[in-house]
């Protein structure tokens, strides 16, 4: 299983992948219009020599294209008595191809991207769990967090 850090290239494969979870997630009203915007900044931001955002993917052990893939970015917020400096991991974007299911695919990409959090001097991560989802990231060590999350749309 080769496991590498997504490049600029990579942009096409991993929007195919974003699609492939979100249409877990899909409505009535789904549309693409987003894929482009979405492969736009993918590739600005994998392309920063600096860079708060990465993507760890499984290439296709059979051929081209890729088979999973973990992204994530760097928040920095106002320190705090549990994270001084006040940056934070969030990671989304954990999607495998169906039929590449359970032979460890997401879990070597979340550990590939963890891994970079904390060379990186992240100190937490935050994520969104589906329930397929949620047994692999507890076995990764991510916990519920008792405060509520609420959104407001703009």
């Amino acid at each position: 299983m080769k496991i590498r850090q997504a490049v600029v290239a990579d942009a096409d494969e991993l929007v195919r992948l974003r699609a492939i979870m979100l249409g877990h997630f899909s409505t009535a009203n789904w549309n693409d219009d987003w894929r482009e915007p979405a492969r736009a900044s993918l590739a600005r931001r994998l392309a920063d020599p600096r860079p708060t955002l990465a993507a760890f993917v499984a290439e296709h052990p059979d051929g081209p294209g890729l088979v999973s893939c973990a992204v994530g970015l760097i928040e920095e917020r106002l320190g705090n008595p549990f994270n001084p400096d006040g940056r934070v991991g969030y990671v989304f974007n954990v999607s495998t191809d169906p039929a590449m299911r359970r032979r460890g695919y997401s879990r070597a990409c979340m550990e590939a991207l963890l891994q970079w959090f904390r060379d990186q001097g992240v100190r937490a991560a935050d994520l969104t769990a589906s329930p397929d989802g949620e047994p692999l990231y507890a076995s990764l060590g991510f916990t519920r967090k008792s405060d509520p999350a609420m959104r407001l749309r703009l």
